[in-house]
């Protein structure tokens, strides 16, 4: 494969990956914002408290999403692996996110909802966002072997790793 073919079909690829995550990540943006300010607003419960169940919540949320439709030609020989490593890099994700939230709400003093609401769910969840895409498609959801080479954009092993550090 040339070098810019080859270019072409990663980049092709990972647009697609990046919409389907994005899709997935939307719905679980929701599902994080509501049941963030439900439990701020209605059962008066602590932000990062609020933010650590919101969280949770769209973490089972974009599970399925991604296991099921985002990477659904990963190995699924190994779901318990698979399902371990997830919670692990969304909890990473779950402490970047709410750091954000506690720093700004505890250390900068901002405690207005709207304050709370855009350290949580614009900057802490952009930097999550970023860290969850990359450490999924790199150690959770791996192709399993016979997806590899299937279609006519599928890559080699050695193209796939490639692929995943020159893009990331």
């Amino acid at each position: 494969m040339s070098g810019r073919l080859a270019l072409s079909v990663r980049l092709r690829r990972l647009l697609r990956e990046l919409g389907k995550f994005g899709t997935v990540g939307a719905f679980g943006f929701l599902v994080n914002v509501s049941v963030f300010n439900l439990c701020i607003h209605t059962f008066g419960l602590a932000p990062v408290r609020s933010g650590v169940i919101a969280v949770s919540a769209a973490v089972c949320t974009n599970y399925v999403g991604n296991r099921y439709w985002t990477y659904q030609h990963s190995d699924k020989r190994r779901i318990r692996r698979e399902l371990t490593l997830f919670l692990l890099f969304s909890g990473v994700g779950m402490v970047i996110e709410n750091g954000a939230l506690a720093l700004s709400h505890y250390g900068f003093g901002f405690t207005s909802s709207l304050a709370d609401n855009i350290a949580k769910n614009v900057v802490g969840m952009g930097v999550a966002t970023a860290f969850r895409f990359w450490s999924y498609r790199t150690w959770v959801f791996r192709k399993a072997p016979s997806a590899r080479g299937r279609g006519g954009d599928d890559l080699t092993a050695e193209e796939e790793r490639e692929h995943r550090r020159v893009l990331l």
